[in-house]
């Protein structure tokens, strides 16, 4: 057995990036052992740097916990590409580099001078990834590509917003920052398929990242039953199957869900009512989901009062119900299968301390634990990085002086 190795270890990453899909997506690759250099811009640093929640210490200090949250384990470069000795310095980190990931509006680093085509030329072998609200591909451009985006715009735009909330109620939105989310997942399996591309044939891709395509993605569902039935679904309660949906406890809410005839046949067991099994109203899952509401959820919901969510999840498991709690953050938190997974790291930073996070899901074999990591202060590796490139201390100072660092 060979000794533990980080799965991304030797891959540099140059992160030109900001607010919530680029940063979470170069995280994951830091958090699997690539070198990720973030630049940032000179006195200001990431727009995300001085969004709430701020953190204070006794002394005045502050931080901003959004900023921690999708930063760690990354190097700092705080760089002007505004600037013609700045893209002269990305231009060499660049050399060096296997990946880029930017999520800058689409067009600003074609009319900085440092778009795809010019670096590709530096550097064949780049992998560069491009996140934008509605896509930049050329080849692929549509009418809305030069628009700015947010992640609740493109969770608007993809239908998944129509399908949030109550029927007669406007649609709703989901937890923040899902779009970016989701896209920055989908980004990182552009990356690691542009390796592999590159592996096989030395040179790399440009990888070319819609929110609104992810989002698209994530609700697929919908575009499939349109696609096949003529019908656009709408919020409300599922039409296909039940049950399905949160059922109130004791001290909380269970979620069931039951896509087949043999999983109710279970679930009436669980509860003592088998006779609901052959009742013609819940005979398959399209009349289970037209009665749900108003003729089983109260025999359910009946069964489940007098006991915790703990207990009902527990009996509805022993009887290969599938079925879980209804958690909180502070939950979530205190899960011992999260704390056995390794599912939150401490993050540690004067101004906070050590604080918990969620952790890469990306679990590798033979792979070392990580218990801690390090937020970067603004430009804490400027200097560390630009000596590597051969600047002297004299150019440094030049640099700095020049306001390019």
């Amino acid at each position: 057995m060979g000794s533990k190795s980080l799965p991304l270890d030797g891959i540099r990453v140059i992160a030109v990036e900001q607010y919530i899909a680029g940063p979470y997506c170069t995280m994951l690759m830091a958090d699997a052992g690539a070198e990720v250099i973030k630049i940032e811009r000179p006195g200001e640093g990431d727009p995300r740097r001085g969004m709430s929640p701020m953190m204070k210490d006794n002394k005045g200090n502050k931080v901003s916990a959004g900023f921690i949250e999708f930063n760690r384990n990354k190097k700092s470069l705080t760089l002007n590409i505004r600037d013609d000795k700045g893209k002269e310095i990305l231009k060499k980190l660049v050399n060096n580099s296997d990946i880029l990931v930017e999520n800058f509006r689409p067009g600003v680093m074609d009319k900085l001078g440092v778009g795809y085509e010019v670096l590709k030329e530096i550097n064949p072998g780049l992998v560069y990834v491009a996140i934008s609200g509605f896509g930049q591909l050329e080849e692929y451009r549509g009418p809305y590509w030069e628009r700015p985006a947010f992640d609740i715009v493109a969770e608007a735009m993809s239908g998944y917003m129509h399908m949030i909330g109550h029927a007669d109620e406007p649609p709703q939105q989901s937890i923040y920052g899902l779009a970016d989310l989701t896209t920055a997942i989908f980004a990182y399996g552009g990356v690691m398929t542009g390796l592999v591309s590159r592996l096989r044939t030395g040179t790399g891709r440009y990888v070319d990242i819609s929110m609104y395509d992810a989002m698209v993605a994530l609700n697929e569902r919908a575009t499939m039953i349109y696609s096949f039935t003529g019908e656009a679904p709408h919020r409300g309660p599922e039409t296909l199957y039940a049950p399905r949906g949160s059922f109130k406890t004791s001290n909380g809410y269970i979620v069931l869900n039951i896509p087949s005839d043999y999983m109710w046949e279970r679930l009436t067991k669980a509860i003592g009512s088998e006779n609901l099994a052959k009742d013609e109203r819940f005979i398959d899952g399209i009349s289970r989901a037209a009665n749900q509401e108003k003729h089983f959820r109260p025999i359910i919901e009946k069964w489940l009062e007098d006991k915790t969510k703990e207990e009902a999840v527990k009996i509805f498991l022993a009887n290969d119900v599938p079925a879980g709690e209804v958690q909180t953050s502070k939950d979530i938190d205190q899960c011992p299968h999260l704390r056995e997974r390794k599912s939150l790291v401490e993050v540690d930073h004067p101004v906070t301390g050590i604080k918990r996070l969620v952790a890469s899901p990306l679990k590798f074999s033979e792979m070392p634990r990580m218990d801690t990591a390090e937020i970067p202060e603004l430009g804490q590796h400027t200097e560390e990085i630009l000596r590597s490139l051969g600047y002297t201390e004299g150019d440094i100072s030049f640099l700095r002086e020049s306001q390019t660092i």
